[in-house]
């Protein structure tokens, strides 16, 4: 019979702690990428709503759409005239 160590050796012990901190850190990477879309594409919807709103505006043919020019922050300096 072959003699079995009865405790593991210590570097199998560091190396798993490792691996397990690799994977914690990949998972946080994987949580702050996806709040990060997420946080861009809120913006990007409501930045598009605007826009649509504004186009729609203007294509029914009405002039009093500067009411809505607000509601966009770059359109600030883009108002009619």
């Amino acid at each position: 019979m072959a003699h079995r160590p009865l405790h593991r050796p210590l570097w199998a012990e560091l190396a798993e702690n490792e691996a397990a901190e690799d994977r914690r850190t990949a998972s946080l990477a994987g949580v702050a990428v996806t709040l990060l879309l997420i946080v861009v594409g809120l913006f990007l919807i409501q930045h598009l709503r605007a826009t649509v709103r504004i186009e729609d505006c203007l294509l029914s043919g009405r002039t009093n759409c500067s009411v809505l020019l607000p509601a966009i922050p770059s359109a600030a300096g883009m108002r009619p005239q």
